[in-house]
């Protein structure tokens, strides 16, 4: 897990996390979305730490808003 990572490591993973992003900008991605997954029951199928960095682009879904909150297609229009 992440969470069971020294803080220094996890100070050393969100930087990384940033130069990632700031790379996707610079490649013409227009936002991102960052999620962890930690735990079989919140999808994860391998035991080991990480974080995904997805590029976003304007218009690759319909409607983006509620993000990764997807997974859970009733929970994801907290707007409504």
């Amino acid at each position: 897990s992440i969470f069971d990572l020294g803080a220094a490591e996890q100070s050393e993973i969100w930087r990384m996390v940033a130069e990632v992003r700031k790379e996707l900008i610079g490649l013409g991605a227009d936002a991102v979305n960052v999620r962890v997954s930690d735990g079989a029951s919140a999808g994860q199928t391998i035991e080991h730490a990480h974080v995904h960095v997805i590029p976003r682009y304007n218009g690759d879904v319909e409607d983006p808003r509620g993000g990764v909150r997807w997974v859970v297609p009733t929970k994801a229009a907290y707007w409504s």
